[in-house]
């Protein structure tokens, strides 16, 4: 070899070396790049006030929460109301959550972590829960799959251990590095029951109750608000607890979810229950038990027109009528606003506890007072 190719040979290798130093330096910035550091935040530029739609999907189902006509929607419940509060805290939290910890886990991995890609998932428990947030265009602005969640036990005098959730891995998009927030993002799951809007109808100021059906035949009665509840026919002492409870029952029902393809009409055994209040409103609520379940469908309607103008009390002074009148008007424009979301609850079949109506279950031997022993002589 002479010195002229020698020469030409060592130039190639500076070259080539050079190039290769390149390339490396290039893979190393877009590592770096794709990398997220401690105390960053993935969700930090997330425009919040462009989300129009929530999209979570896990290895069991799918929850879509979706803007329509001015509000939130779940759409695996027939566009029934979204809870505003629950959304509003998803999109407030996902900015400020912090990156604690990062991990380089291989794939093989990610099942413990409950990171795999719902979609290519083989088991649903190993799934993680993709969060995908779009605009109104249908454009995706954010997503990460979010996976376990970091527990931490507490000291606590019981016995039972008391776990807080602390944390989440998540895989953010376009990173291959598992991280670690600083909030567990609770309420992100892929459950549409959990979605639901939980305004329900209250039957207050109950002046007379009507149990008819499977199991029940009873009406219950007062003549003043805060009068003492009768049985209407007269026979039999009743149990002033148990129409206490069975009344308050009316004004604090909740319900878990929406059975969408069922109706009233075809309730299976149903028991009706007919609620009147003083300010001339009627509750008429169906119930049937769910097959192979302590919780039963349960539907509403609302009718009647509570009244326009107040009725003068008995005694009352001039100088308290203007402050009574308005009184009156101010709590006729909130019955007004809260008729208008109940009759709008006769479209739809809810699930309700049964534990939260066993006092309205009762039949009339439960209902009536078990009658006093006389006093033995002597005593």
């Amino acid at each position: 070899m002479n010195r002229k190719t020698f020469l030409i040979l060592i130039a190639l290798l500076v070259v080539l070396g050079g190039a290769g130093l390149a390339l490396f330096w290039q893979d190393l910035n877009a590592w770096r790049k794709a990398d997220v550091k401690i105390g960053s935040r993935i969700f930090d530029r997330l425009p919040v006030n462009d989300v129009a739609q929530i999209r979570l999907k896990d290895g069991k189902g799918e929850a879509t929460l979706a803007l329509k006509d001015g509000r939130w929607v779940v759409r695996e419940r027939g566009d029934y109301s979204a809870s505003v509060q629950e959304i509003g805290d998803l999109l407030l939290r996902l900015p400020d959550a912090k990156v604690v910890q990062t991990e380089n886990v291989g794939e093989a991995l990610l099942p413990r972590l409950d990171l795999l890609d719902p979609a290519k998932a083989d088991k649903a428990d190993n799934a993680a829960t993709l969060l995908e947030l779009s605009d109104k265009s249908g454009k995706v602005i954010g997503s990460a799959l979010l996976g376990r969640k970091v527990i931490k036990i507490e000291p606590s005098p019981l016995p039972i251990k008391q776990e807080i959730p602390v944390g989440r891995y998540v895989l953010a998009q376009g990173s291959p590095t598992v991280l670690v927030l600083s909030d567990a993002l609770k309420n992100a799951d892929a459950k549409p029951a959990q979605w639901l809007a939980r305004d329900f109808f209250k039957a207050e100021r109950v002046k007379s109750l009507t149990a008819s059906g499977e199991g029940a035949q009873w009406k219950i009665t007062r003549s003043e608000e805060y009068g003492q509840w009768k049985f209407t026919d007269g026979a039999g002492q009743l149990a002033g607890s148990a129409a206490t409870a069975a009344v308050n029952a009316l004004s604090s029902l909740a319900f878990s979810d929406l059975a969408l393809e069922l109706k009233a009409e075809n309730f299976d055994k149903p028991r009706t229950l007919v609620a009147e209040t003083f300010d001339n409103l009627t509750y008429a609520i169906k119930l049937a038990r769910k097959p192979d379940s302590a919780d039963y469908y349960l539907s509403v309607t609302v009718s009647g027109e509570p009244p326009r103008e107040r009725k003068p009390e008995a005694g009352e002074k001039a100088a308290d009528k203007e402050r009574l009148d308005k009184e009156f008007t101010e709590s006729r424009k909130k019955l007004d606003e809260r008729l208008k979301f109940e009759r709008g609850l006769a479209a739809w079949t809810y699930v309700v506890a049964g534990k939260a109506l066993e006092p309205l279950l009762k039949d009339r031997a439960q209902f009536t007072a078990a009658p006093r022993k006389p006093p033995v002589p002597g005593r």
